[in-house]
């Protein structure tokens, strides 16, 4: 009987799919299931383990992804030929600690590259997406090369409300994220430009840049932000800020700092990058305009994003081209095929002109100005003065620099073995700790589960 092979324990952390197929792949390997063996269906093998039909189809189907099963129509699911028939192939070698953490044994998990599922709006964004399915003349063909004018309409009016953008639709390109757009302008720039940034910098804008041959010129920083002196040493024509969060330490550039910064690419001729990274995210005092808009929408770039308003997994973005930029641009336009979804874009047009976007953002900062505070109250009670905190408010992170006889990067591999996932920040001097996908019944607990994992190491 195939349930004498299953061990399954709701108390793992491991999620009930994944024990169930490690289960039904042993069986099938060491023979005790063999070559053609009929396995249960999945409605009856989910009522004699207690679980879910769900959790029992994403087993069988993983499995028939790896070749230990096979579905046969109307008959069922049956074993394939056992491991031990092709003879004895060599063990596989152990998943490293960090894949081990993001598959199968994570608990806790203190990422930035996910949000909280239980805070998605998730019945909107259905519903907008069924409404453009239905328009079959419109999804039937490619999408606009510069986006959607819907969107573009859209976003001009959006981000001229919520971060004081000067955008007009003409000026907008919409593209998959970051990288797709910087790569976008790096053809437009030209090549052997010299960009400056803040160190310890951005390794995704990094590496575009790097790929089109340009040279990348990581400058300190003062507590305003990137230092002037050193920018204007440096014969950069270009300069990469993220003006709402600072990479060095989440913090925003101060107006004082921007206006300089505007200053020296008027009088330089230069251009100024802004990654406005979840700018309108801010929730402890009023999110500041951006820069583009204090300059009059001239000499910078403005790249805008949603992975942390909508999905990490929906990759719209967008660019608001200088006027001078947008010449060159507007007749090559036709050489870039559009890297966002056509019918994600159509959506979320409406999704934004509809109030949606903005009434989801409201939500959006009263929920994380609660976890950010739940979160750094659990870390000062956990760790008292053995740690020092720092709210990066629109990164959703806090970095923590641990008073420990460990590193970084070995504190992240200590935890990861309790359950919990955190990364180091750049430098590796400093632990980074995302609450944007942790629900905020888990943060005290996870905390605690950090101290329990670090308590040995930590200097008193």
């Amino acid at each position: 009987m195939i349930y004498d092979y299953i061990t399954i324990d709701k108390n793992k952390a491991a999620p009930l799919y994944l024990q169930l197929y490690e289960s039904i792949k042993r069986a099938v390997g060491t023979g005790r299931i063999k070559k053609g063996d009929r396995l249960p269906s999945i409605r009856k093998l989910a009522h004699g383990l207690g679980v879910s039909c769900t959790t029992v189809d994403a087993a069988y189907q993983q499995l028939c992804v790896e070749g230990y099963i096979c579905p046969k129509p109307k008959k069922g699911y049956f074993a394939l030929a056992a491991q031990s028939q092709y003879g004895d192939c060599p063990e596989k070698p152990p998943a490293p600690a960090s894949c081990r953490t993001n598959r199968v044994y994570i608990r806790y998990n203190f990422g930035t590259d996910c949000v909280d599922s239980r805070n998605i709006d998730v019945k909107a964004w259905r519903h907008y997406i069924r409404e453009i399915l239905n328009r079959k003349e419109i999804i039937a063909s490619y999408g606009a090369h510069q986006g959607e004018m819907e969107l573009r309409s859209a976003l001009s009016d959006y981000s001229g409300r919520e971060r004081g953008t000067v955008a007009p639709p003409e000026r907008i390109v919409v593209g998959a994220g970051t990288q797709p757009l910087l790569s976008i302008l790096c053809g437009l720039l030209g090549k052997g430009k010299t960009v400056a940034m803040e160190s310890p910098g951005f390794l995704q804008a990094e590496q575009v840049f790097s790929d089109y041959g340009f040279k990348v010129l990581k400058l300190p920083g003062d507590s305003a932000g990137i230092d002037m002196d050193a920018l204007q040493k440096s014969g950069a024509g270009l300069a990469f800020v993220s003006p709402s969060g600072r990479m060095s330490n989440g913090l925003s550039i101060p107006m004082g700092r921007r206006l300089e910064l505007l200053k020296w690419a008027r009088k330089n001729g230069g251009i100024i990058i802004e990654d406005d990274h979840n700018g309108e995210l801010r929730y402890r005092a009023r999110p500041v305009p951006s820069m583009q808009g204090l300059g009059g929408g001239r000499d910078v770039v403005y790249i805008g994003s949603f992975s942390k308003l909508l999905l990490p997994s929906v990759r719209i973005g967008y660019m608001v081209l200088t006027p001078e930029l947008l010449k060159p641009y507007l007749p090559l336009a036709v050489n870039y095929n559009q890297t966002a979804s056509k019918i994600e874009q159509l959506a979320l047009s409406g999704y934004i002109k509809n109030g949606g976007l903005e009434k989801h953002l409201r939500h959006l900062r009263k929920l994380y100005s609660e976890k950010s505070e739940k979160l750094c109250a659990a870390v000062g009670h956990e760790f008292g003065g053995t740690a020092e905190i720092l709210l990066q408010e629109t990164p959703l992170t806090v970095l923590l620099t641990v008073h420990s006889v460990k590193g970084a990067e070995e504190l992240c591999s200590i935890a990861a073995e309790k359950g919990v996932r955190v990364t180091a920040a750049p430098g590796g001097l400093k632990i980074r700790l995302g609450f944007a996908g942790i629900p905020m019944d888990d943060i005290e607990p996870a905390v605690a589960c950090l101290k329990e994992a670090w308590g040995k190491y930590l200097l008193k």
